[in-house]
């Protein structure tokens, strides 16, 4: 009788800590982070990291979500299109249904159309490109500015305050960059100013001889890159190594203290597009103190779009009562927010109906300022 007893309260502390532990999963809501981790632009996906992880903390410290903690996990795509596919692949398998990411307009997209298929919210706070959100999808997007709209803030100071004599417009034939390039170039032509030159690079390449001997043949006195910071920094340098001194401006790609790293002196003065230094606002005092606080740099220009991501997600969870994405979707496309970015309205594509961008000149200690 004595063992019976022992038994059944063996099987009774089994089953309440197998209630307790199903209950403890059930309080935790998983947020994808979807990203490069490695690779050559593996400093934004770190940006992106830093946002979302600040976020999760700043929201658990709070009481978290409808009494659910938020869990921040790590997936990396190395802004591959094919391993962002098996990133995204991945995220289904393991029943996450919100994401913060992808980081490349060229990883976003392909993941972006599995997401929709599956049920999944996802939001990028990085990809700019167009094309991810003009096909109608239901559960996607984005606290960041389009490629068009920082297409038209560079081609507008180009034409209105640089006004140089001979404008190139280079790229790196991926979809990032060759679309800001395009819609620099277009908006340029719409303006009676005609590119000199319009060429891409290949990511990755060590040596642009060939690239500066032409933009010096063409008498090019301003170069606009669509692309990363990796090739326009040896651009600049070996640029500069030439005796080519041209006013280059690039997008948001290139906002990073390792361009600095690359190209040295030639960093100074470049001109970019970026998001606005949302770590300034005084309304983010508190969370880049925080940011500070752990190491890491909140200056980054996907830190607080990132940050705002997961602040849309967790308003919608929290007043619907909901994580379906469908139903969470409906939400957000019909409501405004306030986070760390400012107010956050959506049009009916998952756009913001504000542009965030502005235009920096960047210096060689890898800090910016913006442009006069």
């Amino acid at each position: 009788m004595n063992q019976f007893r022992k038994t059944l309260l063996g099987l009774s502390t089994a089953v309440c800590i197998m209630g307790f532990t199903a209950a403890a999963q059930a309080e935790t809501l998983k947020i994808a982070l979807a990203g490069p981790a490695t690779g050559p632009v593996a400093q934004y996906g770190d940006m992106q990291k830093i946002g979302v992880m600040a976020a999760i903390e700043d929201i658990n410290k709070a009481g978290g979500v409808n009494g659910m903690m938020l869990e921040g996990v790590i997936y990396d795509d190395a802004c591959d299109p094919k391993q962002a596919v098996a990133v995204a692949n991945k995220i289904i398998n393991d029943g996450v249904t919100q994401v913060v990411g992808h980081l490349c307009s060229s990883s976003t997209e392909p993941a972006s159309d599995i997401y929709e298929e599956e049920g999944v919210l996802m939001i990028t706070a990085a990809s700019t490109s167009p094309s991810i959100t003009e096909k109608g999808y239901k559960t996607i997007f984005r606290t960041i500015g389009l490629d068009s709209l920082q297409g038209s803030m560079a081609a507008d100071y180009i034409l209105n305050t640089a006004k140089p004599a001979r404008v190139a417009v280079i790229h790196d034939k991926q979809q990032y960059g060759e679309g800001l390039a395009t819609s620099v170039r277009d908006q340029l032509a719409e303006n009676g100013v005609k590119a000199a030159m319009f060429e891409g690079v290949t990511p990755g390449d060590k040596d642009f001889s060939a690239l500066i001997a032409k933009l010096k043949k063409e008498n090019v006195d301003f170069v606009y890159y669509g692309g990363y910071h990796p090739e326009l920094g040896l651009i600049l340098r070996q640029s500069a190594e030439k005796g080519f001194n041209a006013q280059f401006m690039g997008p948001e790609g290139v906002v990073n203290s390792d361009l600095a790293k690359i190209a040295g002196e030639a960093a100074e003065g470049v001109l970019a597009t970026a998001p606005k230094s949302f770590d300034k606002n005084p309304v983010n005092e508190a969370r880049v103190a925080s940011i500070k606080a752990k190491g890491e740099d909140p200056t980054g220009p996907f830190v607080f779009t990132a940050y705002a991501a997961v602040e849309v997600m967790a308003n919608a969870i929290g007043a619907t009562k909901s994580t379906d994405s469908v139903e969470l979707a409906d939400y957000i496309r019909a409501h405004d927010f306030d986070t760390a970015i400012g107010k956050v309205k959506y049009d009916e594509k998952g756009d913001l109906t504000e542009s965030t961008f502005l235009v920096y000149r960047l210096h060689k200690d890898g800090s910016k300022t913006p442009a006069e």
